[in-house]
């Protein structure tokens, strides 16, 4: 396999430097890793198992001579510079929410739609994290069931804030009197503590009581899956966790099935392990599966009034497959095709 010229755009942030670890963690066929941040980033050196990089300013110039472009530094940022990257032949994989809903970025968790990738057009989207840890295991699912509704409640993590909102637990829990200046929303008047706290407030809300995370669930599966009649619900809910998303799924499936067929499907997907033994009260706990790649699921149980009714506990890493991995495994299949 031939060598390609790597960029990471926002390589010092918690996703960035994520995703720097799993090149070098998996053998990524790099020959140059150029790490790009913001001008005032510009200068400071990442050292990552073993390997130094010297942070660069994002230009479009930066991107000259680059084959595949991660893009990790928030939506405005990719959208100023994604098509400045592909002009200069960059495949650019973004992990915002610039391009996950236009009709010419194909949107892909390699688990689910990798196919998807093939008809790309210099920009492919990395989904929600959310919607990442949610569809790795419904995606095996819906193609052995099929699927009629889903209704999800998450428990997000504050990595999914940023290092400002890891930061920000870690703060409060040491210091009952500070005052919250991040969750739920930065960018928002009000802000609430999050330590010993829940927030049922990802992003903002809209004219009918649903923020964009909730929507981004929505929108974000049926566009993977190819299904725009697929029915979902979602609420989601910023829990006192540093890293891993926590999901509670109720699925209606189109065929009848056993909780033994659902296990060996699940068993057999790729991206998921399950942890389902009650007796022993073993079950995904988000302590427990931080840097883990996979997705996790338990609670496994027939829904108590519905015959294709079941319930599912699924648990991940969001700045790992919930970011930088899918986005690896994107570039990856990039390579191998």
């Amino acid at each position: 396999m031939r060598k390609v010229k790597v960029a990471v755009l926002g390589a010092t942030g918690a996703v960035g430097e994520e995703l720097l670890e799993l090149l070098i963690e998996r053998n990524f066929p790099f020959s140059e890793i150029r790490a790009l941040a913001s001008k005032r980033s510009a200068g400071k050196v990442l050292e990552v198992k073993g390997h130094k990089f010297t942070v660069e300013e994002a230009t479009p110039e930066a991107f000259s001579g680059i084959d595949i472009a991660f893009f990790c530094a928030g939506g405005s940022v990719s959208q100023q510079l994604a098509h400045e990257a592909v002009k200069r032949g960059a495949v650019v994989i973004d992990n915002t929410s610039a391009f996950r809903m236009d009709k010419d970025v194909p949107l892909v968790v390699p688990e689910v739609n990798p196919e998807d990738v093939k008809w790309h057009k210099g920009i492919i989207a990395n989904p929600n994290c959310s919607t990442i840890i949610m569809t790795v295991a419904l995606g095996p699912l819906e193609k052995h069931f099929g699927l009629d509704r889903i209704i999800v409640s998450t428990y997000q993590a504050v990595s999914g804030a940023g290092v400002k909102g890891m930061e920000e637990l870690r703060t409060e829990v040491e210091d009952p009197d500070y005052e919250a200046q991040v969750l739920p929303v930065a960018s928002l008047p009000k802000h609430y503590r999050i330590a010993y706290n829940l927030i049922p407030q990802i992003d903002v809300f809209d004219k009918e009581g649903y923020t964009k995370e909730e929507w981004k669930m929505v929108n974000e599966t049926r566009k993977m899956l190819h299904r725009e009649d697929l029915g979902i619900t979602a609420t989601t809910v910023r829990v006192p966790v540093m890293r891993c998303h926590s999901e509670s799924v109720y699925v209606e499936l189109k065929k009848d099935f056993t909780l033994d067929e659902v296990r060996k499907v699940l068993s057999e997907a790729k991206g998921v392990q399950i942890q389902d033994d009650i007796e022993n009260q073993i079950y995904p706990m988000p302590l427990f599966l931080e840097k883990k790649d996979d997705i996790y699921v338990g609670r496994i149980r027939r829904d108590l009034h519905n015959p294709r009714g079941l319930n599912l506990w699924i648990v991940g890493d969001q700045v790992r497959k919930g970011a930088a991995l899918n986005a690896v495994q994107i570039g990856e299949i990039l390579l191998a095709h």
